[in-house]
């Protein structure tokens, strides 16, 4: 399969048609898909060449929609689409169909893609772990006992197995970071409000933004092209559109500083081998003309961790609170959804708000640090690829897990600093299990997170080099 831009590129000099573009896609999705459960509402086969045959229509009188015209999308089952099945994993929603695309959605359907269903996600996309009582387990891409993460983990299995060209992904703590470190693919977690996001409360913003998801570096910012910009009805998205991304990526890096925080001196627990294999992703940037050296903020990481878990049970927790009160659905939420409602029952709008003085004084000490480093880098988890059987790890390297999110830390400080982060491929354990780094840059500084992790890609190109495999 041809990647995104190659293959738009191919549908615009009418090298390939649009219906032979979906029925490729279709067949390979028909042949893999089984085996890992990665696209769900799959849609049918007759009214997607249909749609493809419109849009070959289109070329042919010369009105190409957008960069992603005729291209198969599968979206995020936490993303509404038109007419697709929407069931969040939750047994509460299984039959719901909405009669409206979100924003995000109704961008990438303006653009020119096809949806032929939606990626697999946790319930409520709660845990970093894709699996759910209405769809199933989502696999790991280069081992199928494995997890696949998330809660992004459809959209990053798909996207490794080539059942889609790009994918779309949400990241509250590491739900496209994760997924994308665990399956060899980039995952870009945005500054908020760059992408719009339609909510409950638009004036108290949730810590949860949604990025672009691809296999290398520029079919991830043409995306993020599409994706991103004001939009009226998100009153505290940033002003502007995506043309900021289509710049050129390639750029001298010589002299850039990179600040490489590992386990934060200890703090955090790891699964032997995944500290060695981000540590020698390290040298690619040494080889770039980059200096990088062991630092992190000043500021303490278990204070950030401790308001987290308060903010998450306030923002999780106030989402599921109409289920939670009625009885009856109640008794179809997973013991992680009562967890985040009870958890957050407890707290008074005074522990809301000194939880997020924490945040802010932590992203203060962030932005300090940026004053003295140009990018920040940890690895996207704390431990390879889990078995899927599991729910979540309970302890790590023997360190017990407290919560079902503890053993994700390693990303929290990140998502609370409100940076943003690009996960990008770091290499594989002895066992052939993927693990990730994320690039992080200040806020609001998406374009330079996108040119290191560009250079990165060309003197490494993980994807094309290590492929599933499923993929033979």
């Amino acid at each position: 399969m041809l990647e995104a831009l190659a293959l738009a590129n191919a549908i615009r000099g009418r090298l390939v048609s649009c219906v032979e573009v979906m029925t490729a896609y279709l067949d390979h999705i028909e042949r893999l898909n089984p085996r890992v459960n990665a696209i769900v509402a799959l849609q049918d086969r007759a009214a997607l060449l249909a749609q493809s045959e419109a849009r070959d229509q289109q070329v042919a009188r010369g009105e190409l929609l957008g960069p992603l015209h005729g291209l198969p999308l599968a979206v995020k089952d936490l993303m509404p689409v038109q007419g697709i099945r929407m069931t969040m994993g939750s047994p509460i929603l299984k039959d719901f169909v909405p009669h409206a695309d979100g924003i995000m959605v109704e961008r990438l359907r303006k653009a020119g893609a096809i949806f032929i269903g939606k990626t697999n996600t946790p319930e409520f996309g709660l845990g970093s772990h894709t699996y759910n009582p209405v769809c199933g387990t989502t696999r790991n891409a280069y081992d199928q006992s494995r997890s696949a993460g998330g809660s992004s983990g459809g959209a990053a299995v798909a996207l490794a197995l080539r059942m889609l060209p790009v994918a779309d992904g949400s990241d509250y703590g590491g739900s496209l970071r994760n997924p994308a470190g665990w399956n060899n693919v980039f995952g870009f977690r945005t500054s908020f409000g760059l992408v719009p996001t339609e909510a409950l409360d638009g004036w108290l913003p949730s810590m949860g933004v949604v990025g672009p998801m691809a296999r290398n570096v520029p079919d991830l910012a043409m995306l993020l092209c599409v994706q991103a910009g004001y939009d009226a009805r998100a009153p505290l998205s940033t002003p502007g559109d995506g043309s900021a991304f289509q710049q050129r990526l390639a750029t001298d890096l010589k002299g850039k500083r990179i600040a490489w925080s590992g386990d934060f001196r200890g703090y955090l627990p790891f699964e032997p081998g995944v500290l060695q294999v981000c540590k020698r992703a390290l040298k690619v940037f040494e080889s770039l003309g980059c200096t990088v050296e062991e630092a992190q903020p000043d500021y303490s990481i278990d204070a950030v961790w401790q308001a987290w878990l308060k903010l998450r049970a306030w923002q999780a927790g106030g989402a599921l609170l109409p289920y939670y009160h009625d009885p009856a659905r109640r008794a179809l939420l997973k013991p992680e959804a009562i967890f985040e409602v009870e958890s957050g029952l407890k707290l008074t709008a005074f522990d809301i708000s000194a939880a997020s003085t924490v945040r802010t004084e932590w992203y203060q000490a962030v932005r300090r640090f940026f004053e003295k480093y140009d990018y920040f880098i940890v690895p996207t988890a704390q431990l390879f690829p889990f078995d899927a059987s599991l729910h979540w790890p309970q302890e790590i390297a023997g360190a017990k897990m407290q919560t079902y999110h503890e053993w994700m830390k390693c990303v929290l400080p990140i998502t609370m600093s409100g940076c943003p982060a690009l996960a990008a491929p770091a290499g594989f354990s002895e066992r052939g299990l993927p693990i990730g780094i994320q690039i992080v840059g200040p806020n609001r500084a998406e374009l330079a997170c996108l040119q290191l992790a560009h250079a990165y890609d060309l003197a490494t190109s993980w994807p094309a080099r290590r492929l599933p495999g499923l993929l033979g």
